[in-house]
């Protein structure tokens, strides 16, 4: 998960740094900040989950899944609020915003798709377990 996080951090910079020039040359400041927040909200959606299951992977299923919903759930109450609160607003542009939170979305899911993909990990016990050496093969 530590590969998962650390290309979704790098995928979300790279992200933001891309998505504010070009908003800034195609609506100016206003671009700029939509980029910038949008990148916020969409990158921050999904890098706190990974994040989640990062900081819970040594706890007990039950726990572990408890503190990923109410994370999960958090984080949409925080995304309503900021969206929201941005309503009335005019200092950003919409247009911006709403792409890149869209984008954020798919390049920082498929970076950390990629980085969990790209780790090897065993898929068989290298100990054989008691009961396995008690089988005898039968």
């Amino acid at each position: 998960m530590r590969a998962a996080v650390r290309y979704g951090a790098l995928g979300l910079l790279a992200l933001a740094v891309g998505a504010s020039i070009v908003s800034l040359l195609l609506a100016g400041t206003p671009g700029l900040w939509g980029a910038l927040i949008g990148a916020a909200v969409g990158g921050g959606f999904i890098l706190f989950t990974a994040l989640g299951v990062l900081l819970t992977a040594k706890m007990p299923a039950t726990t572990a899944g408890a503190v990923l919903l109410g994370t999960w759930l958090l984080k949409l109450v925080l995304a309503i609020v900021v969206m929201a609160s941005l309503e009335p607003l005019d200092f950003y542009n919409r247009y911006a915003l709403v792409v890149t939170i869209v984008l954020a979305l798919v390049i920082v899911l498929g970076a950390e798709t990629y980085g969990v993909l790209s780790q090897r990990a065993l898929y068989v016990d290298p100990k054989p377990s008691a009961d396995a050496a008690n089988d005898d093969g039968q």
